[in-house]
């Protein structure tokens, strides 16, 4: 977006970082294309590093080349670590229904870590052709308390890619999930209706400098951006208090209060209504196992 342009005809414009590496930063302008930049000094001096999806302003050195500098950083919704990248709307998770069985331990990291920062998720399992059903109510019965919502997808036969496409409709979304469960053809699909201006995006990030594994913005319209997440072997939830953790389990909320003892950790307590909820199956024991082994992790922490 063009915002300003002054007397000596140094043009402004605003726009959204999609990739990052080096020290360069590719920014993409709606209607103009994408900028090779380099952020000015006064980042590094006040430690601030630009990250994939801000928003911010640049200035253009040179039209006709598509670079610039950039200038300004605009406030950000939210920031991630791992990957370091910003102004997420959402996450979509992927795993496999089957062949592989979802790691359940890593993807209730993945939940902890984005309740944390209240990024919102919808969790979809690939690969629903091959699945038989008890495979798929299983998977429900782990998550259907938790309030996430669910899709069942088929990257082999296409299925349900257009309900996938519209929740991806004017929102940036982090996508993130396990190598072998189909996620790069995923990608792929939702990338089959990209605009022209997409496909000068992806001309301009590939003839940079760099090649490295890293996280990158893909515009699939005007307004709607997708980011394959690298790295996602293994999640280490330790950078918070053990206390916090039963905060970050959506289906625990519905018995806070109701402990015997106030301030329940809802681990070793009696009256415990948390436990005897699981006890009850109104709580899926594969969760809260998965509650109790970060619980222990973050309790180990202190000792180091």
């Amino acid at each position: 977006m063009r915002i300003e342009q002054s007397d000596d005809t140094e043009e402004f414009m605003q726009g959204k970082i999609v990739k990052g590496i080096a020290g360069f930063y590719y920014v993409h302008v709606v209607e103009s294309g994408v900028y090779e930049c380099k952020a000015k000094g006064v980042f590094r001096k006040e430690k601030i590093k630009p990250l994939v999806g801000d928003m911010v302003v640049i200035e253009v050195l040179d039209e006709q080349e598509k670079t610039g500098n950039i200038i300004e950083i605009l406030p950000r919704a939210n920031e991630l670590i791992r990957p370091a990248v910003a102004n997420i709307d959402q996450a979509l998770v992927v795993f496999a229904v089957t062949k592989p069985a979802p790691h359940f331990n890593l993807l209730d990291r993945f939940l902890v870590m984005m309740e944390r920062k209240e990024i919102p998720v919808v969790l979809c399992f690939n690969k629903k052709d091959i699945a038989k059903n008890p495979e798929i109510a299983g998977l429900e019965s782990v998550y259907e308390h938790c309030g996430y919502d669910i899709i069942f997808t088929s990257a082999l036969k296409g299925e349900n890619i257009d309900v996938v496409r519209a929740l991806l409709k004017g929102k940036t979304t982090a996508i993130a999930g396990p190598s072998g469960v189909g996620k790069s053809s995923l990608i792929n699909l939702l990338q089959t209706n990209v605009q022209m201006e997409t496909g000068s995006i992806s001309k301009k990030i590939e003839r940079g400098r760099h090649t490295t594994r890293h996280s990158e913005l893909i515009a699939i319209d005007e307004d709607s951006y997708i980011m394959d997440t690298p790295g996602f072997s293994s999640l280490y939830v330790n950078d918070f208090e053990k206390e916090e953790l039963k905060y970050y389990f959506r289906e625990f909320e519905d018995f806070e209060g109701r402990c015997r003892f106030q301030g329940c950790d809802h681990v070793h307590e009696p009256g415990c209504a948390v436990k005897k909820a699981v006890e009850e199956g109104r709580i899926h024991p594969t969760r809260y196992k998965n509650y109790l082994e970060m619980y222990t992790e973050l309790k180990e922490k202190k000792r180091y």
